[in-house]
């Protein structure tokens, strides 16, 4: 329980900090735009850029848990995409949801869970399932591109989806950083450095315009924001492990694993792509804050089961 705490904590924190220092007129309304502007076209690029330039191919082959994974993301997205567009036919909108269910805070919050739960051996899992999010990544921008572009003819559909995928930072640095990690080369000392600075940056900025964001006014039915949260901590899950445990029957360490990456909430990926297409991000920052509060409990509870049997 506590170290659960002890990861979720940070969250929380940065989240309140952003919204005290809205409350308090510290930060004023530019700032969130700013803030966002900033880590999707600088910090998060070299989050993104820095851990996939350190990851092997090697490594990241693992079918089995690759397909459990994989699946469960693909399983709710599509459950929450077909749910929100029946509900306003808004593809691009529906898209956001669905990225939103499906997409694992793995980064932040994966790694460090995994190897507290189950030792060095759970690095592996925890970087394969920050790759699949990127795939997830991928996937809903080409729909929110086919739901914006909608209008025109399927030709130019495709030709914006696909300039959009070669031209969005967020997609580009992690392609980039496994190209660099096939090669020999080693990256320039100070430029290493540069791109550090920069991907520290990232986490912090995001969450703290996420705070900035839920101090706004919410317009909207916060009951999207609850049947995401619940798809993403309660169903994910249970999809994983339905898959990874008595249709694939994986080890116990990789069924564990992928348990607890899908049980994760929401990253911050979804809010800074909707940032990339100034679309509302006041749902996502709630479901981002509904669910970091919620897996604190979720989480705690399977890691305490999972340690008495």
């Amino acid at each position: 329980m506590f170290y659960v705490f002890n990861v979720v904590f940070p969250v929380f924190a940065l989240i309140l900090i952003g919204y005290v220092c809205g409350r308090t007129g510290r930060l004023g309304k530019s700032a969130s735009i700013e803030l966002n502007r900033f880590v999707v076209w600088l910090a998060l690029p070299a989050q993104l850029f820095n851990f996939a330039s350190s990851s092997s191919w090697q490594t990241l082959w693992q079918p089995g848990f690759i397909a459990a994974f994989f699946l469960s993301c693909l399983a709710v997205f599509i459950l929450v995409l077909i749910v929100s567009w029946t509900r306003n036919r808004d593809l691009a909108t529906a898209s956001f949801s669905g990225l939103s269910a499906s997409y694992s805070n793995t980064g932040y919050m994966g790694i460090p869970l995994c190897v507290l739960a189950l030792g060095q051996d759970g690095l592996a899992p925890a970087i394969i399932s920050t790759f699949i999010v990127f795939v997830m990544f991928a996937i809903a921008t080409v729909l929110i591109e086919v739901g914006i572009q909608s209008h025109k003819k399927s030709h130019e559909i495709v030709w914006s989806a696909l300039r959009s995928l070669c031209t969005n930072p967020l997609l580009i640095a992690p392609v980039a950083g496994l190209l660099w990690s096939s090669s020999d080369f080693a990256l320039y000392e100070p430029l290493a450095q540069i791109i550090s600075f920069l991907a520290a940056a990232a986490t912090p900025c995001a969450l703290v315009s996420i705070g900035l964001f839920l101090m706004q006014k919410e317009n909207t039915s916060p009951q999207p924001a609850w049947g995401i949260s619940f798809a993403k901590l309660i169903i994910q899950p249970l999809v994983a492990w339905l898959i990874a445990g008595p249709i694939l029957s994986l080890p116990t360490l990789w069924v564990t694993a992928v348990v607890i990456l899908a049980a994760l909430p929401t990253g911050t990926g979804p809010f800074m792509l909707a940032q990339y297409y100034n679309a509302d991000g006041r749902m996502i920052s709630r479901v981002v804050f509904l669910t970091t509060m919620g897996s604190l409990l979720t989480l705690s509870l399977f890691l305490w089961w999972t340690k008495g049997v």
